[in-house]
């Protein structure tokens, strides 16, 4: 079945929807491809805030949003991108209360902000007050409020379809072919659809999936990252990802950096608030990246709890008011999942994968481009976190995320808007999707071989154990044979539903396959980076190289595994220097 639309996004989280928005506006024909129903995408489990330099509690300026950014990120950051996040940052925020969006208010009815890590006043002398919530559901209410919009304007869906393949006119994407659309695949019934469109975005979010101990959703597996890498396009500085501090010990479930925002401290097994040694300036609101290893540290030298893998994160002192009126899910997550009551109880946590840094390389306009010059992919972008613009650099700040999806998810939109408009629709072959349809029904019809789940956990293991907080060369080699083992026995995965009716058993399978992808490259790329810089800690190399790591990875697909080149990072206003809190 071939169906067409002017543009198509594939994804329906915060990028994805504001993205769909402007197109509406603008009067495109556009549709939107999800595997979720909409409200069901990961934009909603953010908790925190979104960052605005509004400056409604105490000054604050967007250059010094800009800076802390940048430092961040490592210097790793292209400081065009962190100009655009930051000075946009301010009227997307704005635009979304205008849409309705609930934020708590102010005394006088001001947008009311709070503090989050890495984020401070006048270029690094302390905390400031930027980040701008919604109790600590504001991602949930940044989904809803655009979904709103979005069916307000008429905006086409196409709930729970999973997208298998990126369609081009004019040889593959990777070596100047064009864009062409999508070939999705029907939960429902296991039909898949060939739709054609002069633009499509990929809005599909991360790959936390590939580790043990993640906040992601179950769906967070790289679809958007490898069906681009499969037709040519790079992944982008995908051995930096990021760990939160404060994950539900063992679930991986997220305890949001709110709570260190409205005071809550990390406390080790002596009651001792060791983030003192760390980050004597910034403490608990470091950045993440910082604290993660702070914790690890303290572990390691036997302070964790009763000599265990965790620390407590505690609230206490807080009060009741502040816990239900400000960290209310928080609050809840603690006790349905630990059992715990943080008015009056410490609350264990550890470290927990949570974001990419890395994804689809693309420019300040949501372009993809495919290799170290920026050429650009006609009719294919990115936005959200499979993007990678680069915004975060070697570690995001807390709230750039919801920053970085509805800054670029706006401009994606706009520009496609803008790229449609006298461009024809692309011809593509009636058989298009015979080559997706093959390795599905391989996979369906396979005899009993290897069950994707088991090769699932293997990769979250390995992922976890060797390419975490801490890596080193040992650790790494490991890590690359045990990920190429895993991916010569998915060659014989099979599942055991045959049938078409949601079959998540065969859609699972899939998104190993794409999981396997991410696995690789981000292990090749962490190998190679000999230095430590951001949420990329080398135990073998500890110091940052500016010398010679000052550049982007860009990891390319090959028979033998994935190969490495390299782009200059964009610096316009801030050298780097030693990054201190």
């Amino acid at each position: 079945m071939t169906t067409e639309h002017e543009a198509l996004i594939v994804g329906a989280g915060g990028a994805g929807l504001w993205a769909a928005l402007e197109l509406a506006r603008a009067g495109v024909d556009a549709a939107v491809l999800t595997k979720l129903y909409p409200t069901r995408s990961h934009t909603g489990a953010a908790q925190g805030g979104v960052c605005a330099a509004l400056g409604n509690l105490e000054e604050d300026h967007w250059e010094w949003h800009m800076f802390d950014t940048i430092k961040g990120g490592d210097y790793l950051v292209d400081q065009d991108a962190a100009e655009v996040l930051a000075r946009e940052a301010i009227e997307t925020v704005i635009e979304l209360e205008h849409m309705g969006l609930p934020f708590n208010r102010t005394p006088d009815g001001k947008i009311d902000q709070r503090r989050f890590g890495g984020h401070t006043r006048n270029y690094g002398e302390g905390p400031v007050r930027r980040a701008c919530y919604a109790v600590d559901r504001t991602g949930h209410m940044i989904l809803q409020t655009l979904y709103q919009q979005c069916i307000k304007l008429g905006v086409k869906f196409y709930d729970e379809y999973h997208v298998v393949d990126l369609l081009a006119e004019g040889g593959e994407l990777g070596s100047g072919g064009r864009a062409a659309g999508v070939v999705a695949y029907r939960i429902a019934d296991g039909e898949l659809h060939a739709i054609r469109s002069k633009a499509v975005l990929l809005a599909t979010g991360g790959f936390g999936r590939m580790f043990r101990i993640t906040s992601n959703a179950w769906s967070l597996t790289g679809d958007g990252v490898a069906l681009a890498y499969r037709h040519g396009i790079p992944m982008q500085d995908m051995e930096f990802y990021q760990f939160h501090p404060t994950g539900v010990v063992g679930l991986g479930i997220l305890l949001s950096e709110a709570a260190r925002g409205e005071g809550g401290t990390l406390l080790n097994d002596a009651g001792e608030r060791f983030m003192e040694r760390y980050a004597p300036t910034m403490m608990e609101l470091a950045p993440r990246d910082m604290v993660s290893r702070a914790m690890y540290q303290e572990i390691r030298a036997g302070r964790g709890i009763g000599g265990k893998d965790w620390v407590h994160l505690d609230v206490r002192h807080l009060g009741r008011k502040v816990i239900e009126e400000k960290l209310a899910d928080i609050a809840e997550f603690a006790r349905v999942y630990q059992g715990v009551e943080p008015i009056s109880e410490p609350v264990p946590v550890q470290p927990t994968a949570h974001y990419a840094m890395g994804g689809v390389p693309t420019d300040l306009q949501a372009r993809v481009t495919r290799d170290e010059r920026n050429t650009v992919v006609p009719g294919l972008y990115a936005a959200g976190e499979c993007a990678c613009v680069s915004v975060h650099g070697a570690n995001r700040l807390g709230t750039n995320s919801l920053v970085d999806l509805l800054v670029f998810g706006r401009r994606a939109g706009r520009q496609m808007a803008a790229d449609v408009r006298g461009t024809a629709m692309p011809a593509v072959d009636q058989d298009v999707a015979d080559r997706v349809r093959s390795e599905l029904e391989g996979i369906r019809a396979a005899a009993p071989g290897e069950q994707a789940s088991r090769l699932k956990r293997e990769l979250a293991d390995v992922m976890m154990d060797n390419v975490g907080v801490y890596r080193d060369e040992a650790l790494l080699l490991e890590a690359r044979t045990r990920v190429g083992d895993l991916r010569e026995r998915y060659r014989r995965v099979s599942v055991a539903d045959k049938g078409r009716t949601f079959n998540t058993d065969l859609l699972e399978a899939r998104e190993l396959g794409y999981l396997l992808d991410c696995a690789e490259t981000t292990v090749a790329a962490a190998l190679a980076r000999r230095e430590s810089r951001g949420a990329h800690a080398r135990e073998d190399y500890p110091a940052r190289d500016d010398a010679n790591f000052l550049c982007h990875s860009l990891a390319y697909r090959g028979e033998a595994g994935p190969s490495l080149r390299y782009k200059p990072v964009t610096i316009t206003k801030f050298q780097p220097r030693p990054r201190v809190y």
